[in-house]
C-alpha cells in the first residue's frame, strides 16, 4: 500500500492517506490506449457527406442518342465520370460513437490513478473551502498551491542529485 501526503491550500502537509492496491495498482496500457481511442472518437463529429445521384444538380435529359454517333453512349451530364457529377459510394454522415463496456472505463481510470501516481503527478488536497465561492479567490488558492507544489519537487530533485 502506498502512501500519499493530505496538503491544504498553502502546500503544507496537513495529514498523510493510505492508498488501496487495488486502485493504484498496475497501470494496464492497453485499456489507457483503448479508453482515449473510444473517447476521442466519440469527438468526432461525422458530417462529412458528398453528393449522390439524387442530390446532385443538373438535368436528367440523355445528351446524345444511343446509336449512330460514333461517341460513347452517355446517359446523365451528372455521371459519376464527368466533371460536377456525383460520387459513388462517397462519405455521409454518421456517428462514430461506440459503447464502451463500464468495466472497461473503470479499469482505465483505475490505470491513468496509478500512472499519475508513479509520476508523482497525483496531489490530495484536505478541503477546498473559501470564505467566498468567488472564481478569483479559487484561482489564487489553487496557484498558491502549485507553487508549494513546484518547490517541494525542486527540493526532493536537488536532493536527489546531490545523493547521487
Amino acid at each position: 500500500m502506498a502512501n500519499l501526503d493530505v496538503l491544504n491550500l498553502n502546500g503544507e502537509k496537513v495529514g498523510s492517506l493510505e492508498l488501496a492496491d487495488s486502485v493504484f495498482g498496475q497501470v494496464n496500457e492497453a485499456l489507457l490506449w483503448e479508453a482515449v481511442k473510444h473517447y476521442r472518437a466519440s469527438l468526432r463529429q461525422g458530417t462529412h457527406k458528398t453528393k449522390s445521384r439524387t442530390e446532385v444538380a443538373g438535368s436528367g435529359k440523355k445528351l446524345w442518342k444511343q446509336k449512330g454517333t460514333g461517341r460513347a453512349r452517355i446517359g446523365s451530364v451528372r455521371s459519376p465520370l464527368w466533371r460536377h457529377g456525383y460520387t459513388v459510394h462517397g462519405p455521409q454522415p454518421r456517428s462514430y460513437d461506440y459503447a464502451f463496456p463500464r468495466r472497461k472505463l473503470l479499469g482505465a481510470l483505475r490505470s491513468a490513478l496509478a500512472s499519475k501516481l508513479a509520476d508523482g503527478k497525483l496531489t490530495v488536497v484536505d478541503t477546498l473551502e473559501l470564505k467566498e465561492g468567488k472564481t478569483k479567490l479559487y484561482r489564487a488558492a489553487l496557484e498558491q498551491l502549485t507553487e508549494a507544489l513546484e518547490k517541494s519537487v525542486s527540493k526532493r530533485k536537488l536532493a536527489q542529485t546531490e545523493a547521487a
